[in-house]
């Protein structure tokens, strides 16, 4: 393993450990629940949305090896060396480190322990992705135009079928879910040993601002969700994904779904990999519910930046809530 390849301040857990940590929660059997795209029962996703907030997605048509093959570039591009990793990953990617992405500097960002979450990643906004130029990213852009197209088949086929649940009009809904500005997050999260410090996250305890995101993530364990006060271990299994409701959908809902808590502990002693698919409403689509003021993403997401500036945290939906 290169420790050049990290950011500075992780550079520290450079000391060999043989002991892996099974980040043991309050629950640590699966009881994530299983929707199966091939035979779509809305009912089941239906509970799963209104009672988890995520769900565990099998038959999903993603060929296993374009699952694999993202992993592993990934991987190999993130063990590139730090200082090389900030030139090549320039616009239209962003590369980031010690934030979920929500600074706009994409600098490090004090989680609310007052350390910064032990993760670095990319952002690719996938209507860019042409813009790739580089011969290093050449391969790695056309295996992400082919995840792309998967992704948004699988939005639609979900959010439709969430929609007709809901009895959203069909028409005025289409709106609230665009391909045009979906994005990607391939995260890395390196490895802590420091058994005395507890404190070390990856991402520290957040809801997504989307209107739902699809996860693929490697056999190292970490994410970790809440559901009625008990923190549960979402198990890596090969093949299936894993899909959470984030705000936009809990608005869109009138809180029928609930966009989900969720964390990601480093391990002991592996590197943990994950790319995630962030779908939100078109541009201006202003989002109206009883239960919140109208607003559109852009509102929302100018208010979480500004709260962030100024709190150190993000607050979401509580903001637009119409009391």
């Amino acid at each position: 393993m290169s420790f050049e390849s990290y950011p500075p301040p992780f550079r520290q857990q450079s000391h060999v450990v043989h002991s892996d940590d099974s980040s043991k929660t309050l629950q640590d059997f699966d009881l994530i629940p299983t929707i199966d795209l091939q035979c779509l029962d809305l009912d089941n996703l239906h509970g799963a949305c209104k009672n988890w907030g995520l769900f565990r997605l099998v038959n999903h048509g993603i060929p296993p090896t374009l699952l694999n093959q993202l992993q592993d570039h990934a991987k190999k591009l993130f063990s590139i060396p730090f200082e090389t990793k900030q030139t090549l990953f320039t616009s239209p990617f962003s590369y980031f480190w010690g934030t979920p992405a929500l600074s706009p500097s994409g600098t490090s960002l004090l989680n609310s322990s007052g350390n910064i979450n032990w993760v670095e990643g990319l952002n690719i906004p996938l209507p860019h992705l042409s813009q790739i130029q580089s011969q290093t990213l050449s391969s790695f852009r056309v295996l992400l135009e082919e995840y792309g197209n998967h992704l948004a088949r699988l939005s639609r086929a979900l959010y439709e079928a969430m929609a007709k649940k809901l009895n959203l009009d069909t028409l005025e809904s289409k709106s609230n879910l665009s391909e045009s500005n979906g994005s990607l997050r391939v995260y890395r999260y390196p490895y802590y040993s420091d058994e005395a410090d507890e404190a070390a996250w990856g991402l520290d305890v957040h809801t997504d601002s989307s209107v739902f995101s699809i996860l693929s993530q490697d056999q190292v364990g970490g994410l970790e969700v809440l559901n009625h006060d008990q923190w549960f271990n979402v198990k890596p299994i090969p093949n299936t994904l894993i899909v959470n409701i984030g705000d936009m959908m809990q608005a869109i809902s009138d809180d029928e779904y609930k966009s989900v808590k969720h964390r990601v502990k480093v391990n002991r002693s592996r590197e943990r990999v994950s790319i995630c698919y962030f779908v939100f409403p078109e541009e201006g689509r202003v989002i109206r519910s009883s239960k919140y003021k109208p607003f559109t993403y852009s509102d929302f997401q100018a208010q979480v930046q500004k709260d962030i500036k100024t709190l150190g945290y993000k607050v979401g939906l509580e903001r637009f809530r119409a009391y």
